[in-house]
């Protein structure tokens, strides 16, 4: 049989009510950083890699909110730290976003890959960079991030801290002669 012969797989089935409100649930859980109940659900099997309707993953809610334990444990069975969402942003992304330097360390440690970007070429050390986030963009830098990275309309991080008036990291990123 070819491929054009195959026939299509059949659309999923509408979800019922009590469904819908289990998988609220879970997302919840990564939300609000309840670890626990989290690793229980992974243990009996649930994709560690679930995402929502925006494509944020369970770790991406979790790293967002600064709930270092609840990443920890999405990692620890298997959450890959590279899954952007639709907004091509990793959970590095947000945590560097957010300033929270101990879910960025949790994730470097856990192989997030600091110069890590999706089509539009921002990087977490970017995102740092535009927020003043000194100590995260040096932990960022120290595991291999380029700060003469350029996204795809040629800016590159010290650009972004200078548009946003993050003197910080735009003294720490600033061209050396």
């Amino acid at each position: 049989m070819s491929q054009h012969d195959a026939t299509p797989p059949a659309a999923p089935a509408e979800l019922d009510e009590a469904t819908l409100e289990w998988v609220r649930k879970v997302f919840q859980h990564a939300r609000t950083g309840d670890a626990e109940p989290l690793g229980a659900l992974l243990a009996q099997g649930l994709p560690p890699n679930l995402r929502n309707e925006r494509g944020d993953s369970l770790l991406m809610l979790a790293c967002y909110h600064g709930h270092h334990d609840a990443a920890r444990v999405l990692l620890e069975h298997g959450a890959d730290p590279q899954l952007m969402n639709d907004a091509s942003q990793t959970p590095l992304h947000g945590a560097a976003f957010k300033g929270d330097l101990a879910v960025t360390t949790l994730l470097l440690a856990h192989g997030a890959i600091p110069d890590h970007a999706g089509p539009s070429g921002k990087t977490a050390l970017m995102f740092a960079a535009m927020f003043n986030r000194v100590d995260i963009a040096r932990l960022l830098i120290e595991h291999g991030a380029d700060p003469a990275r350029r996204d795809a309309d040629g800016v590159s991080a010290f650009d972004a801290a200078n548009r946003m008036g993050a003197a910080d990291t735009a003294a720490l990123l600033a061209p050396r002669a």
